[in-house]
């Protein structure tokens, strides 16, 4: 089976992971408390950090990617599902699971007001991610 083409960034995305990846990220990923999700880098096989927003509900954790199949974290889960997400301090280990089918706008609503409000605005290609923990 060949590989799926993945879709190409847009100018906006362009600008926006730019700005997070060298400003935003650096200084969230230092707070204690920030939601933190890690993939395997798919073709480095590295840790990779993402701060996230998103509400753990009983054993999933929900996320909007903003940028859907583009987002870099998205296209690790892809190749490898099996993640950690730190939440309120403490690392949990789960599978990811991506879910286009989802309205991520409606799952919006139901995740942290202020991260919505910037998927919302920032983002395009709206991706919902659940992640089901198993500790």
């Amino acid at each position: 089976m060949s590989p799926q083409p993945q879709p190409q960034p847009g100018p906006k995305q362009r600008i926006v992971t730019r700005f997070q990846r060298l400003v935003a990220n650096p200084l969230n990923r230092r707070l204690p408390f920030q939601t933190l999700l890690e993939t395997t880098g798919r073709t480095s096989g590295k840790p990779r950090r993402t701060p996230v927003g998103g509400r753990r509900t009983g054993d999933s954790f929900w996320i909007v990617s903003e940028f859907g199949f583009t987002s870099q974290y998205v296209r690790n889960i892809q190749a490898d599902p099996e993640v950690r997400v730190r939440i309120r301090g403490r690392w949990h280990h789960g599978t990811a699971h991506l879910l286009p089918q989802d309205d991520a706008v409606a799952r919006l609503r139901t995740l942290p007001r202020f991260n919505s409000a910037v998927v919302r605005a920032l983002g395009a290609g709206l991706l919902t991610v659940r992640v089901d923990l198993s500790d």
